[in-house]
């Protein structure tokens, strides 16, 4: 009788999960800065959210601001809404960002519409064949098909490796996709991954105009100590803890337990 196999999870130390991120990071700057530029037509950047994917992006943006046309794309989109979109910054000057925008993967049309602009051929030609008509920002109609020569960046929470490995029914799409575009995965998959993101962002500066080092490692420590407790682990929820700090040196710690905790 065959034994049953039992998967161990393999367990890291914060110096093996620090280089890894690290390198993945640097990856990402490197990477969005091409696809900014042109120099690289599309890029999916997968994290969960509030570690500083979102950031780092939009900084590349920021720098080359002078030299691209942007847009940043957030929320709710309509597949009508995401044609007019990518026609309005279809030149090779134009970097279109989604940020937040998974409800694209709830219509066929509309991921049908990004795998054409995300598409690894030389001539990207994206078509809309439905009977609504659509304007541009003057009024003009736009046409039914034109050719797409900017660049996407989809910045993403879903783990599509993952969706893959499971056959979900959105694997074929989320397969299509990474097979046209660059995939870059910030691989935080444990909360043990989440803490050391967080401390290395909070060593690169990002407290220093709101407390002092002492104040930072007593927030570190109970971050530490109640992450199964805090409602996320993220970027967001050190500045919430910091302000708690800042409203009362000596009761932030029960503010934060009634209000940060589930």
């Amino acid at each position: 009788m065959a034994k049953d196999k039992i998967k161990q999870q393999v367990v890291f130390s914060d110096d093996e999960i620090r280089e890894r991120l690290t390198k993945r990071f640097e990856a990402l700057e490197i990477m969005s800065d091409a696809t900014v530029t042109g120099k690289n037509r599309s890029l999916i950047v997968s994290g969960p959210a509030g570690l500083g994917k979102s950031y780092t992006v939009e900084q590349t943006v920021i720098k080359n601001a002078d030299k691209v046309n942007s847009i940043t794309i957030k929320g709710y989109v309509r597949p009508t809404g995401l044609y007019k979109t990518l026609y309005e910054h279809r030149h090779s000057n134009c970097v279109v960002v989604f940020d937040d925008a998974d409800s694209i993967f709830a219509d066929d049309v509309s991921l049908n519409i990004l795998k054409g602009a995300t598409d690894s051929t030389e001539k990207r030609t994206i078509r809309w064949l439905a009977e609504t008509k659509m304007l541009d920002e003057e009024g003009e109609k736009l046409p039914r098909s034109f050719d797409f020569d900017g660049s996407v960046i989809y910045i993403s929470n879903y783990d599509f490796d993952s969706f893959v490995d499971k056959g979900h029914r959105l694997s074929p799409h989320f397969e299509a996709l990474i097979s046209r575009s660059h995939y870059l995965d910030l691989a935080m998959k444990t909360k043990q991954d989440y803490i050391v993101r967080i401390e290395q962002v909070i060593e690169g500066g990002m407290l220093k105009d709101k407390l002092g080092d002492s104040e930072v490692k007593v927030i570190m420590n109970f971050i530490k100590q109640f992450k199964d407790n805090l409602r996320e682990l993220s970027l967001r929820m050190v500045l919430k803890l910091a302000d708690l700090y800042k409203m009362d040196a000596n009761k932030w710690q029960d503010l934060a337990k009634i209000t940060l905790m589930k």
